[in-house]
């Protein structure tokens, strides 16, 4: 069930964060598009940012999912986990893609996360989900319990079925059928092709 914040998130998304290009780019993911969807750029304004953050914690609270920390990895869960424990009253924490190296060493910023905490985990897109994986496995090495995985955009399948595999809810704000493009894998095949 859509509500009139999801509606707009998903018009801001389509609006403001999709780009159709003229030839294709390779993503971070590896994969090859035309559909360059930058969820930074999306929620750059406050206001946007704001209704983001509500929409996600209405999704994701209205499936009866409770979570007292948020956050993802950066940079694409920067914006996005501060905003949702700005307007949920959870903490919030930023993994590293790799230990500092120096100082504490941490990988995960901000809130010192582990076990007792039930963590809301956030990615700006997803394409095959290797990003959001990768804070997953972060997340669980403190010891903390990831409640349920919020993307604003989901590019394919594979990250559901990830999560689908580990039990844990999965919520993409707006999927490629949404956002009105080809899912990545399909894309690619007709790249190939043509």
């Amino acid at each position: 069930m859509t509500t009139g914040r999801s509606e707009r998130l998903l018009e801001i998304l389509r609006t403001q964060g999709l780009t159709e290009l003229p030839e294709p780019v390779q993503l971070a993911s590896g994969n090859i598009s035309r559909y360059f969807i930058d969820g930074k750029a999306a929620l750059g304004a406050g206001d946007d940012l704001r209704l983001a953050a509500e929409a996600v914690d209405e999704r994701v609270t209205g499936a009866g999912v409770e979570f007292d920390a948020v956050g993802g990895l950066t940079l694409g869960a920067d914006a996005l986990c501060a905003a949702i424990a700005v307007v949920s009253g959870a903490s919030w924490f930023i993994v590293r893609k790799e230990a500092k190296g120096r100082g504490t060493n941490r990988l995960v910023e901000g809130t010192r996360i582990g076990e007792g905490h039930r963590v809301l985990l956030i990615d700006d897109v997803v394409t095959t989900g290797g990003s959001i994986l990768q804070a997953y496995e972060s997340v669980q090495a403190t010891g903390a319990q990831v409640v349920a995985a919020v993307t604003l955009a989901d590019r394919g399948d594979d990250a559901r079925r990830s999560f689908d595999e580990q039990g844990v809810p999965y919520f993409p704000m707006a999927t490629y059928e949404e956002m009105g493009i080809p899912a990545i894998g399909a894309e690619t095949a007709d790249l190939a092709v043509g």
